[in-house]
């Protein structure tokens, strides 16, 4: 199966909200017709709209892909409609949090060819990271594909095991709010220490947002990328005194906060 494959037969997308929305940005940018691509979605943007891609309209009999991308509590709803596509050629691709391999198996049919997968918000910017595990079902062909539509908005990565899933969507599909909530906090303090929120804000965004590329892009790992801007008995090392304390600090902190998401992950598709 190939992208061509998937011009041919049809991409059939479930909902089409943020997520959905990012990635149809990228298959259209990527040369994917608008008249290959059905959208189910009750309340089109304006954006949508304007594509040129069937909306809300009869479906193909055999598409080559369903992307359901409708938030978890929704499915039970939703996913009845495309039960007649299930034990078939026709690949369902699952953005949803939580909802495990078993649920759609139980739902579609159990030779139904399923790929669970996590995105991130950053696929709005193509700057998206997206872990991927198949079912049963799902050859090698169907991974491969799965893996060049998600390409659309970043970066794939593939799971050994689905068990896995839990930690994913805790460290990098719930990541992003973390990293938005460490700009809000660090422009705060900056207005503590006398600077205007303008330009305490404008030097949080920068820096999270340049830090983090030069964690991509840099050689070295982050932790020597800290080591060589910590000054002994400097600026940042004060800093860091308190940001590392193993009580009080980010290590404790945010093992905690990564628990609790995977946990809340555990329970949504158990």
């Amino acid at each position: 199966m190939d992208m061509k494959q998937v011009a041919a037969r049809g991409l059939v997308l479930l909902g089409c909200g943020k997520m959905g929305s990012a990635m149809l940005k990228g298959w259209l940018d990527g040369g994917l017709p608008a008249t290959s691509v059905w959208v189910l979605d009750p309340k089109p943007s304006d954006w949508l709209t304007s594509t040129g891609v069937h909306l809300n309209a009869a479906l193909p009999e055999t598409p080559a892909v369903v992307l359901v991308a409708v938030k978890p509590q929704m499915m039970a709803d939703a996913l009845p409609a495309l039960a007649a596509m299930g034990n078939a050629e026709t690949l369902f691709v699952s953005v949803a949090a939580g909802v495990t391999i078993a649920t759609y198996e139980r739902m579609l049919g159990a030779r139904t060819p399923i790929v669970r997968s996590m995105p991130n918000t950053p696929a709005a910017v193509g700057r998206g990271i997206t872990a991927i595990i198949g079912g049963a079902a799902a050859t090698p062909a169907h991974l491969d594909m799965a893996e060049a539509l998600l390409s659309a908005v970043g970066q794939v990565v593939r799971l050994d095991s689905e068990d896995q899933m839990d930690a994913v969507t805790a460290v990098s599909g719930s990541g992003p709010a973390y990293v938005f909530h460490l700009i809000e906090t660090l422009a705060a303090a900056g207005v503590e220490q006398g600077l205007s929120p303008e330009l305490s804000m404008a030097l949080a965004k920068a820096t999270v947002g340049g830090a983090g590329q030069l964690a991509e892009d840099a050689p070295e790992n982050p932790g020597q990328l800290r080591v060589n801007v910590t000054s002994p008995n400097g600026t940042t090392q004060a800093a860091l005194e308190v940001l590392m304390d193993e009580a009080t600090g980010f290590p404790a902190l945010l093992s905690r906060a990564v628990k609790a998401a995977a946990d809340r992950s555990r329970e949504l598709g158990a």
